[in-house]
């Protein structure tokens, strides 16, 4: 016999994908903490998809929590390591039976899918959904998450038109978790990117580094040293904010920064004539310094500079 208020939740749940996917398409996939305060409207009623608690049930739900949210300076220590495909979530508190906690109890029992906000800078988040709560460990006050495919999450288009969302069950076959992992490493990977475009932008002040462009929209984090690369991490001092541009043109050794922090145009662009976007966006930057973070120990590393360089000057 249908339960009504199991589908209403199912329902909200569903609106809530349906709405974080065009959020995290407006917002680039990194999504503002005003933004999911607000939340989306759900029959009349406002659906937050935050609050100050981390495991967060908006009151439209009767008893299972919506979301889970990391912040970016996380005291409960939660673990993206990700082994099997999986990660940990730390319980609410000390108390295994605080209602937050026996919230995400009744959700794995029941198999009810939440979202999962995982801080990269203050007051931004990256998404995934939908997650199951698979695995609860009392005796480290930990719950085990499992990042499903966003693919299961379908529409149902009835002949009159109208649509229905609804998730999928799991196909239980030998490449699931195989899938699962693969999942999870790509959550984890975008994690990193966009903690270091977060990072690298704040340091530059959300300004080009050559230019000083501030649109955020146009700009980007150039990686010095590429990520395949001992040396390449994801910190500030491996990244310049560039605007497209001059991503796209440092990237193809149309210009580059030396050691020095000046940059350095190919000398076949500096002989080109074309356009005026060629004269002011490339050629007059030639023998320009770079605008520097304030903080010295984000300024550009001037070893991986130097590498950059050399590799700048080999390509002619």
């Amino acid at each position: 016999m249908p339960d009504p208020a199991a589908d209403r939740d199912l329902r909200i749940r569903l609106a809530a994908f349906d709405w974080l996917r065009e959020q995290a398409d407006l917002y680039d996939g990194v999504l503002p903490w005003t933004v999911l305060s607000k939340g989306f409207e759900f029959e009349g009623a406002r659906v937050p998809l935050v609050a100050m608690q981390g495991i967060f049930k908006p009151k439209v739900l009767p008893e299972i929590p919506l979301t889970i949210r990391t912040a970016s300076h996380d005291p409960y220590h939660d673990d993206l390591a990700g082994d099997g495909g999986v990660l940990r979530y730390a319980y609410r508190g000390d108390d295994p039976w605080h209602r937050d906690n026996r919230g995400l109890l009744l959700a794995m029992e029941r198999r009810v899918p939440l979202i999962y906000l995982y801080g990269i800078a203050e007051g931004k988040y990256v998404p995934a959904w939908p997650v199951l709560i698979v695995g609860d460990d009392p005796a480290h006050k930990m719950f085990t998450v499992q990042i499903e495919d966003s693919g299961r999450v379908r529409r149902d288009v009835s002949p009159t038109g109208e649509g229905q969302l609804r998730l999928e069950p799991p196909a239980p076959d030998a490449g699931a978790d195989a899938r699962r992992s693969y999942i999870t490493r790509a959550f984890q990977a975008r994690l990193h990117q966009r903690a270091f475009r977060e990072r690298v932008l704040g340091a530059y002040k959300t300004q080009c580094a050559l230019c000083r462009l501030r649109h955020e929209e146009l700009l980007d984090a150039a990686p010095i040293i590429g990520d395949t690369e001992p040396d390449g991490e994801p910190v500030i001092p491996n990244g310049l904010a560039l605007c497209k541009l001059h991503h796209a043109a440092y990237d193809r050794n149309f210009l580059t920064v030396t050691p020095a922090y000046v940059i350095e145009v190919r000398p076949s662009i500096l002989a080109e004539e074309d356009g005026p976007m060629l004269l002011h966006g490339l050629k007059e930057m030639h023998g320009r310094e770079i605008y520097l973070p304030h903080h010295r120990e984000h300024h550009p590393d001037r070893d991986r500079l130097e590498r950059r360089y050399r590799r700048f000057r080999a390509a002619g």
